[in-house]
């Protein structure tokens, strides 16, 4: 597989605010009409303006061109962007509504597109192949895909064509990739601390720590206000997958899992998954889960975090629920009843192929293309991705190190990141690679201490040497496949939470798997098999 596992995925907290915006109220039309220009160089001389749609965070403001890092590439290319901004939550629906009409944007970025999309809508002819305006247009683009050729092939569809401009983020490869598990552990040390406990090594131990942590008042306010363990069933990072893997092969948010032969699995299938569930029941019933686990919000689940009402819980970086502080440390995999140590890789990478796509209603594509390469110059990738720097109203990311012509990440200072990120930067297209990091800029901190803690607890108890690559499947594939998933995925996940909260599990599970067959998972399987093997062998 190469390079593809040099690949990284990150998380963005969705906004639940509706706003919108648009730079130019009196628009008539989406789209620009055709200013004429060729042999465009930047900045232009005289100030031009194009139409794209974008989603942003209900933290971010609602019109785009606030931000410093837009208006400093409106400096420097002379292009003004009149913005239809709306917040994530609706973003997908208003963008397909406005698909539907044919009142089409220029472009559009953070555009969210699935393959399907991709795929769907260059069929009907609404966004354009751009493969000719990379080859002509697109220097800092094409320059990322000579330096690191097995993106080109990633993020060809099946027909030959590109469709879209991706994002790329690259730290660490293989199983050092720094999304090889997503949902970690992070357990209360000061709890144990208190009650003199040791950090648990096998299942048993956990349900036994979790016990103390329910009834000998670990926070030592005479109330039995702790949640031994809380989670967000079926909800990527704040699942709690990881301890499937105790049980087995493991489980992850696309219960997929890919054996050292090649062989694609559903996790959500096998007899390991059974006995975890089984496991959760017994905590259940013992009252050491947290009554709104299996149906809390990311708000409600932050707010108990930042409280440390926890004794364990999960997410990808604990800054984001409980803080950077040393209440909460990672908890090393567990060996379960059988002996098992293991850890499951979660199938995430740092490419997100519908990043951005140019409709068929643009008129001026080069001067379109040209502005879009901006975004993936080195130093301007870097700020997309995680904000900018000289921002005098806010926090800043970076600084500026005009001597090196480098951006140094500065100090998170107890800050969110994720909260600093959707406040100041793009979000993409873009590319950084692993060479970047000492030449246009620093490793985050996050994400160097999120390495170290993974090579360090984790990578060594993988036992997979493979995960799921990102598959570019057929428009057909990508069908029959979406189609099948829709009620898959729902139903395993519903009875996921039904065995997890009220048992049954070994009375149920025979039908529970005839059902999986009756919703098609031998088809998604061949399909999902039939993908693996294609892009492997490239």
């Amino acid at each position: 597989m190469g390079k593809i596992n040099k690949l990284l995925s990150t998380f963005i907290v969705a906004g639940l605010v509706l706003t919108g915006c648009s730079g130019d109220k009196t628009s008539k039309s989406a789209s620009t009409e055709d200013l004429k220009l060729t042999d465009v160089t930047f900045p232009l001389k005289e100030k031009a303006t194009l139409r794209f749609m974008t989603q942003s965070s209900a933290l971010a403001p609602t019109d785009p061109n606030e931000k410093l890092i837009y208006q400093r590439l409106e400096e420097q290319t002379g292009v003004h962007i009149d913005w239809k901004n709306y917040t994530k939550d609706q973003f997908v629906e208003k963008r397909n509504l406005a698909l539907a009409s044919g009142e089409l944007p220029d472009a559009i970025l953070d555009a969210a597109f699935s393959d399907y999309d991709l795929l769907k809508y260059a069929k009907d002819g609404t966004i354009i192949p751009v493969e000719d305006l990379i080859d002509q247009y697109m220097p800092n683009f094409k320059k990322v895909l000579e330096e690191a050729p097995e993106y080109k092939s990633m993020i060809t569809a099946p027909d030959g064509h590109i469709y879209s401009f991706p994002w790329i983020e690259e730290l660490g490869s293989g199983k050092s990739r720094i999304q090889v598990v997503d949902c970690l552990p992070w357990i209360n040390v000061e709890w144990l601390n208190n009650l003199g406990l040791e950090m648990p090594t096998t299942t048993e131990e956990l349900k036994e720590v979790l016990l103390a942590f329910k009834t000998q008042d670990p926070n030592g306010n005479g109330e039995a206000d702790e949640i031994p363990l809380s989670f967000i069933v079926n909800q990527g990072g704040e699942d709690p997958a990881f301890l499937f893997a105790s049980f087995g092969l493991g489980d992850n948010w696309d219960h997929t899992v890919v054996s050292n032969e090649g062989k694609v699995i559903f996790t959500a299938a096998e007899e390991g998954y059974k006995e975890a569930l089984k496991f959760f029941n017994e905590l259940n019933d013992l009252g050491l889960i947290d009554v709104e686990a299996y149906e809390q919000d990311w708000n409600k689940y932050v707010a108990k975090g930042k409280d440390s009402k926890y004794g364990l819980y999960f997410t990808w970086d604990k800054g984001n629920i409980s803080g950077m502080n040393d209440t909460y440390d990672v908890m090393p995999p567990l060996e379960g009843p059988n002996g098992e140590k293991n850890v499951a890789q979660t199938n995430g990478f740092g490419l997100d192929r519908g990043r951005m796509v140019i409709t068929s209603a643009n008129k001026n594509l080069e001067l379109t293309a040209k502005w879009i390469d901006q975004l993936y110059e080195p130093l301007q990738s870097v700020q997309d991705n995680w904000g900018t720097y000289g921002d005098t109203k806010q926090q800043n990311i970076f600084e500026f190190d005009e001597k090196a012509g480098m951006l140094k990440h500065l100090p998170l200072e107890g800050a969110a990141p994720v909260e600093i990120r959707e406040k100041t930067n793009i979000a993409g297209p873009l590319a950084i690679l692993d060479e970047y990091y000492g030449v246009y800029t620093t490793k985050p901190e996050d994400a160097a201490w999120r390495l170290d803690i993974l090579e360090k607890n984790m990578v060594p108890h993988i036992k997979a040497e493979n995960f799921y690559p990102p598959v570019f499947f057929s428009l057909e594939e990508a069908d029959e496949k979406a189609k099948i998933e829709t009620d898959l995925f729902a139903y395993v996940n519903r009875k996921r939470a039904e065995w997890m909260s009220n048992g049954k599990i070994e009375e149920e599970w025979e039908d529970y798997l005839k059902e999986l067959e009756r919703l098609g998972l031998s088809t998604w399987l061949q399909i999902k098999q039939d993908g693996y093997d294609r892009t492997v062998k490239q």
